[in-house]
């Protein structure tokens, strides 16, 4: 018989494993299957992070355990029914876990029957397989920012924004942020990548608009969203620190540009008002956390703008991560509240 090494981390192919693998030490083998590669019947043998977790009460009175697994291609839900009290207790949220179990269609979408669940030590995975990333360069993206920052002839918000960018420990959080716990951008590096490309458009609008304010437009694009540093975590799965919950990124964001304009000698007062607005009023509406609304032109440039390129992100998110087997159509997408055609291109 081969020597067989079985805690190695095998790229998943089933029929190869059956072949090299005597029966017996198959179910002591983990596989590398990404969630976007598996299919329907599919045989689960591998590692998750959990960013889910909660115990709920079947139609027979019965408790079962419903489980949302992340990696870095995608997420994809779970269902525990037989000792849910046991395993419960085994694993958290945020934990990483070795699951056994089937791939099943439920209403159109893939689901993980469980059949076996234990927690495995952080130690023992390399994170980056499991956290979402940006497809873009990081350094690129920076080096973009920099250049817009560069053409602003402002000499009070270049200064304003070079604080910020040459903020060593800004800079590092703000290259790896997520945008949002879920939603839009909702990756590592997602903050960075949806801030490029908000002041993309607002820079591409000014052209069409000569009364806009260009260099407040851009600098609010760029500043718009800072607070998100702090608002969220994102260690390993996503969510709101304390101060997010509390306080909100519009406010925090306005603090921290309240600070750094103290550093600055003679920054004007009307342009520091101007540009706090912009930030109070991007999310455009009361009901959706804006403490104002949009009352001056290039603030309800940002709101449309910002607005524009959240909704286009899901737009694609929800077409590239469709699992429906309809053949033009989306499954029912709640968010936008409708069906999504897909079969345009």
């Amino acid at each position: 018989m081969r020597n067989i090494d079985t805690q190695a981390i095998m790229t998943y192919n089933p029929e190869k494993i059956q072949r090299i693998c005597p029966k017996s030490l198959i179910g002591n083998i983990y596989y590398i299957m990404k969630i976007k590669k598996i299919k329907d019947g599919d045989l689960i043998n591998n590692i998750f992070l959990t960013k889910e977790k909660r115990i709920s009460i079947a139609k027979n009175g019965s408790n079962y355990l419903s489980v949302r697994f992340v990696d870095n291609t995608g997420e994809i839900d779970a269902k525990l029914w037989d000792e849910a009290d046991m395993y419960n207790k085994i694993f958290k949220k945020e934990d990483f876990v070795r699951v056994k179990g089937k791939v099943i269609n439920y209403q159109g979408a893939k689901q993980i029957q469980i059949k076996q669940i234990e927690r495995i030590d952080d130690s023992e995975v390399n994170i980056s397989d499991y956290l979402q990333t940006s497809e873009k360069s990081t350094e690129d993206m920076i080096r973009e920012l920099k250049e817009k920052i560069a053409k602003i002839k402002d000499m009070h918000l270049t200064r304003l924004l070079s604080l910020f960018y040459e903020d060593t420990d800004f800079i590092e959080l703000f290259k790896t942020a997520p945008a949002a716990k879920s939603n839009h951008h909702a990756y590592i590096g997602g903050l960075l990548q949806h801030t490029l490309e908000v002041a993309n458009l607002c820079e591409d609008v000014t052209k069409y608009y000569p009364e806009i304010n260009t260099d407040l437009l851009i600098t609010g694009a760029i500043l718009h969203d800072i607070g998100k540093i702090h608002e969220l975590k994102y260690s390993k799965a996503f969510g709101y620190t304390d101060e997010g919950g509390l306080i909100g990124h519009i406010t925090i964001g306005v603090e921290m540009i309240a600070e750094k304009i103290r550093m600055i000698d003679g920054f004007p007062h009307k342009l520091e008002m101007l540009l706090k607005h912009m930030i109070l009023s991007h999310h455009g509406h009361y009901e959706y956390g804006s403490p104002k609304r949009p009352k001056i032109l290039e603030a309800i440039m940002l709101y449309h703008m910002d607005e524009m390129n959240a909704k286009v992100d899901m737009f694609r998110s929800s077409i590239d991560e469709d699992e429906s087997e309809r053949e033009n159509w989306t499954a029912y997408n709640k968010f936008f509240e409708r069906y999504l055609f897909k079969n345009y291109k």
